[in-house]
């Protein structure tokens, strides 16, 4: 072989890995911003989802009978500092409390809660299908920051691993970390 062709051999294979690393870096860098957008979904339709839940405890509150606050510690989640994760368990729980309210105290014919409801339910629907996105993107983006050659571009642009929406960490040893 010929100078020439080993020259034109190794330029052609420098190339190929320019290539590859733009391509691996791109890939990384489109499933972040897929994630990231579908966090930001997720904390907006959060905040909605909270406010519609507390139109509508003030709503059954002035249906009411006892002075009891049952929706006391929904009212306190915005100025708590906790995961979007137990924000939509709180969220969830207070919307459970809310259809048994309307049930006990025979709201079915209320206009306005019904809307307030309705409108809850499409918003779990969103919630459900960005925090299915946010999972999918989340378990590619980790495999190729698991897998080799990615996982030398991911860690020269440090690229971390990140948790699920529930914040399970598959690579851990807690084995029992589902919560009900």
């Amino acid at each position: 072989m010929t100078f020439f062709s080993i020259f034109l051999i190794i330029v052609i294979i420098i190339c190929l890995g320019g290539i590859y690393y733009i391509i691996s870096f791109n890939n990384l860098n489109d499933l972040k911003t897929k994630i990231n957008e579908a966090e930001a979904i997720i904390d907006e339709n959060l905040r909605l989802k909270y406010d519609s839940l507390i139109r509508i405890s003030n709503t059954l509150k002035s249906h009411m009978k006892s002075d009891k606050n049952y929706f006391k510690e929904y009212e306190k989640l915005s100025k708590m500092n906790i995961s979007n994760f137990d924000m939509d368990r709180k969220l969830s729980e207070g919307f459970t409390l809310i259809l048994k309210m309307q049930e006990d105290l025979n709201l079915d014919k209320d206009e306005d809660l019904n809307k307030e409801i309705e409108k809850i339910k499409r918003l779990d629907e969103k919630l459900c299908a960005t925090k299915n996105y946010y999972n999918k993107n989340t378990s590619l983006e980790n495999a190729l920051i698991r897998r080799f050659p990615t996982n030398v571009i991911a860690h020269i642009h440090h690229f971390k691993i990140k948790l699920f929406f529930d914040g399970k960490d598959m690579d851990d040893e807690i084995i029992d970390d589902f919560k009900i």
